[in-house]
């Protein structure tokens, strides 16, 4: 794979990508983001998941004047939630050039945002039937846009949108650049394509059978804050012969391999920044078994092929579910078993659900164990040596000895200091991480598209602007109306 530095992406951008911890494009990141940024029309075909708003959202804002308050990028998505997850990352991927990014969407007070257009937000991210609406209201100015998206547009399609949709793309200067996205290419959209796009280059990255056999996968729910207390109780009750953690960040690893030393972990970490020689020099340790646990980004892990990985944990879920299998492969070759555990922040649960659909697996939940639970799983292996040494019955010298200690004190004493003086005891340093942002899956719930086609697509809010039918639905998962209408004045 390709890094966004090797991209040409501009420094603003790269600082934000940073931030959010991705160093490494996704395939249709690595594909379309040349295209975008040479002025190309695009058709891109990927599913869900994949990575698709940095794709479209780099071109975007790297051409973006910010000095200019007006309406230079425009995003058509289906759905309020879409449409609400892509605003967000796209302020988050031009928040150092100092874009403002605004989501349109039903259900909200027409005026306000008719008030938060006229502020100048230099994209906005809308649903078509609002838009379509300001557009015949003349509240919203679009004759600036230069850059113009649709966004699942099957969905679009199978909602009953594809005439708003083309004339949306009709009200839009004719001197635009169009990127088009679907998970599937029905006549339709085709025809969208060739009637008003310009000689689109197409990009197509194939949804691959992603299966992964011999390896348990967990995931432990937990909040960023805990994850590293949370980490290290798992470190000691599983007693990994050779683990690989993988963080998002190269602050990320530096500051966990800190911590891990902290509290009497032997810990390596790799990222881009080292040297080739030592990252060669780390990696020798871990094989030969000098040090127990290797800290990875995903970047550095690429290639990595280490036999004897028993474990391995991925403490910022991965921004897409290809990068999820190429992680845990480390573990489990050769027909040995391995175990994966991700820690995943409430936030993350749908990113979770898109990567059990992927891979087509279940992805059992583990209960975060507690301190006591992690000194007990210490004291357990201690058990273990204990009962290994006494099954090679190679203890005669000792005896004299150990008789004369039960002269003085009773047996659960002897062998209670016994426990106490082999199990090793972690240092309760404390350690805090730099917070990494969570990882949100783009799109609301597929299907039900005979519900939702033709004319009934008017029906999805009434005339009072509150949300019925599809809508509501979206509205109860989100929160309430008021919370989305706070979250618009973020931008």
């Amino acid at each position: 794979m390709t890094t966004f530095k090797e991209l040409s992406v501009s420094k603003p951008i790269m600082k934000a990508l940073e931030q959010m911890g991705f160093e490494e494009a996704t395939p249709i990141q690595e594909q379309t983001i040349p295209l975008g940024m040479q002025g190309k029309d695009v058709i891109g075909q990927a599913q869900t998941g994949t990575g698709k708003t940095a794709a479209f959202g780099i071109p975007m804002i790297e051409k973006i004047d910010k000095d200019v308050k007006k309406i230079q990028g425009l995003v058509v998505a289906p759905t309020r939630e879409l449409a609400i997850q892509v605003s967000e990352e796209i302020h988050r991927l031009g928040k150092f050039k100092g874009v403002k990014t605004l989501p349109v969407y039903g259900g909200q007070h027409m005026d306000r945002q008719i008030r938060a257009l006229k502020d100048g937000p230099h994209i906005v991210v809308a649903t078509p039937g609002r838009l379509l609406d300001h557009i015949r209201r003349k509240t919203i100015n679009i004759s600036n846009v230069h850059t113009a998206v649709l966004d699942e547009a099957d969905e679009m399609l199978n909602m009953g949108f594809i005439d708003d949709i083309r004339d949306i793309l009709k009200s839009i200067p004719e001197q635009r650049q169009t990127l088009l996205f679907s998970a599937t290419m029905p006549k339709e959209i085709r025809d969208i394509a060739s009637t008003l796009m310009k000689k689109p280059e197409e990009v197509k990255v194939k949804s691959k059978e992603m299966t992964v056999s011999n390896i348990d996968q967990f995931f432990v729910e937990v909040h960023e804050k805990q994850k590293f207390d949370t980490l290290t109780n798992l470190l000691d009750i599983h007693a990994p012969e050779l683990a690989i953690i993988f963080g998002r960040t190269k602050k990320r690893v530096d500051e966990v391999t800190e911590g891990l030393h902290a509290r009497g972990f032997r810990a390596e970490g790799i990222h881009g920044d080292l040297t080739q020689g030592k990252r060669m020099s780390v990696l020798n340790k871990f094989k030969s078994g000098r040090i127990e646990i290797l800290v990875a980004t995903d970047v550095a892990a690429r290639g990595l092929d280490i036999s004897g990985v028993t474990h391995v944990y991925n403490l910022d879920v991965p921004q897409d579910p290809e990068s999820y299998v190429h992680r845990i492969g480390r573990t489990g070759r050769a027909g040995k078993g391995g175990e994966a555990i991700t820690f995943i922040t409430p936030r993350e649960m749908p990113h979770l659900h898109l990567i059990e659909k992927v891979t087509k697996s279940k992805i059992a939940r583990l209960t975060p164990p507690s301190m006591d639970e992690a000194r007990r799983g210490q004291q357990q292996l201690t058990v273990e040596k204990l009962i290994s040494t006494i099954d090679k019955k190679d203890l005669q010298d000792y005896r004299e000895t150990a008789s004369e200690l039960l002269e003085q004190y009773d047996s659960a004493t002897v062998v209670s200091a016994a426990l106490k003086m082999l199990t090793k005891e972690r240092r309760n340093a404390p350690v805090t991480l730099t917070s990494v942002q969570p990882v949100s899956v783009k799109g609301g719930p597929k299907g039900g598209k005979k519900n939702y086609r033709g004319g009934n697509k008017r029906n999805n809010f009434s005339q009072k602007g509150k949300p019925t039918g599809r809508n509501r639905k979206f509205q109860n998962k989100r929160g309430s109306n008021n919370n989305n209408s706070n979250r618009q004045q973020n931008y």
